[in-house]
């Protein structure tokens, strides 16, 4: 999955993706991130400017 222009996305497509990724691929979000070359930062300020927050326990923005 390209998540390489993940600041342009539409942050509810985004959203999904991500956690399609975090549910089949990854083991956390760390592993992900690490993964795709992305800045965990970053990708957790976009989603949350879109009312979404990582839950580590689910591993998935809700």
């Amino acid at each position: 999955m390209n998540l390489s222009n993940f600041e342009n996305m539409d942050a509810h497509l985004l959203v999904g993706l991500v956690n399609t990724e975090l549910r089949n691929y990854s083991e956390s979000l760390d592993d992900l991130v690490k993964t795709h070359g992305l800045s965990e930062d970053i990708l957790i300020a976009r989603l949350a400017g879109a009312g979404y927050e990582y839950r580590e326990e689910q591993r998935q923005f809700r």
